[in-house]
């Protein structure tokens, strides 16, 4: 399976590297997902956001793939635990040849990326930024895998 994470937003911070290249490093390379950075818009003062965002859309739905499973990350999403995330990660495994995690921009993301959206993940109903959300879905992704092995690394 390829797995692809797009985000919105180009030259993350160094702890934000840091960390998404901590768990990166700890994945078989089977799982290893592709970051993929797509330029935020330009905000300017008194702009509509509502452009930037759908600018942004359309980037997104740009570089996804044709056949690729589509998972958006959106606080309406629906909340997994991390062994229902491994469960879901077997299921993708087995029917799934190529999944894209999204993360929108500041605004979220355009209705156009979630009606192109297979399944709709949310992390937590509090928001995060941008890039601490790399590093979560890079970890859970870690964590589901360490599940599925019976490694100690997931404590209940």
């Amino acid at each position: 399976m390829k797995t692809r994470i797009l985000a919105i937003g180009s030259r993350p911070d160094d702890w934000v590297r840091a960390g998404v290249d901590t768990y990166l490093e700890r994945l078989p390379a089977h799982l290893k997902p592709e970051l993929v950075e797509i330029p935020l818009s330009l905000r300017s003062s008194g702009g509509d956001p509502a452009v930037a965002k759908a600018k942004e859309g359309q980037r997104i739905l740009q570089r996804l793939k044709p056949g690729e499973f589509v998972i958006t990350l959106d606080e309406r999403g629906k909340p997994w635990s991390s062994v229902e995330l491994s469960r879901q990660l077997v299921r993708w495994q087995l029917e799934e040849s190529a999944v894209a995690l999204v993360i929108g921009g500041p605004e979220g993301l355009a209705d156009e990326v979630h009606k192109r959206a297979n399944q709709s993940w949310s992390l937590s109903a509090l928001t995060f930024p941008h890039g601490m959300v790399r590093v979560i879905v890079v970890e859970q992704l870690y964590r589901a895998w360490t599940i599925l092995q019976g490694h100690p690394y997931h404590k209940v």
